[in-house]
């Protein structure tokens, strides 16, 4: 094993599935207004971009709409409350993550998600303590696609980013880590609006499940027998 290269994951669409989370609470809020709720696969594509677009979804409000304000501070307040209820690794994650702690090989997040939200996250999923970093918005200065933070991850856990992979499921992810100068790997079972974009991403690789990831990962990371 390369003792330099490290696995660098985002988070929401990629580690993991946080989609039910925010559909409930959106949800809920709408029902706290007296509005029907809405599918969860039409809510479930905006949840890589944040707060933000889950209101725009879920409102059709903008920063700039007098109700914008209340309507976020509402929402993040029942997803804060709330923040792991059904939330969980995505399907084969935990296989991917097992393998990378049994060769050695460190990983770690970095994820656009403040702090305020990720790392009681983490912490409910018992992630913390497994994962060697944790880099959010509030830990830089330019978030991503700006390679900043994945420098940070990369010096943090020792490792070279030419000799390290990034694993997201948006372009600003494969940007990021292309910036850096990173294997990336696009995440297309994530919350993505068209598959078929992902191609356009130019990410080094494509995986459409954390079981496919699982089978690339060694193939990218060489490894020595486990001790």
């Amino acid at each position: 094993m390369s003792t330099d290269s490290a696995v660098l994951f985002d988070l929401d669409g990629t580690l993991l599935d946080t989609a039910p989370d925010f559909v409930r609470c959106l949800n809920q809020l709408r029902r706290e207004l007296a509005l029907a709720p809405m599918p969860d696969e039409e809510l479930r594509r905006s949840v890589s971009n944040g707060a933000r677009a889950m209101i725009e979804a879920g409102f059709g409000l903008t920063p700039e709409d007098a109700d914008y304000a209340d309507r976020h501070g509402a929402f993040l307040d029942l997803y804060e409350a709330g923040i792991a209820e059904e939330t969980r690794l995505f399907p084969g994650m935990e296989e991917v993550l097992a393998w990378l702690e049994t060769h050695r090989i460190p990983w770690g997040v970095v994820t656009n998600k403040p702090a305020r939200f990720t790392l009681p996250l983490l912490a409910a999923l018992a992630l913390d303590q497994r994962c060697g970093v944790v880099v959010c918005p509030d830990h830089v200065a330019q978030r991503k696609p700006h390679p900043e933070s994945m420098c940070l991850a990369c010096r943090t856990l020792g490792a070279r980013p030419e000799a390290s992979v990034y694993v997201g499921d948006h372009l600003r992810d494969i940007d990021a880590g292309r910036n850096a100068g990173m294997t990336t790997i696009a995440a297309r079972y994530g919350y993505i609006d068209d598959p078929a974009e992902v191609v356009s991403w130019r990410a080094d690789h494509v995986v459409d499940s954390a079981t496919e990831l699982a089978v690339l990962l060694p193939r990218l990371l060489p490894v020595a027998n486990p001790t």
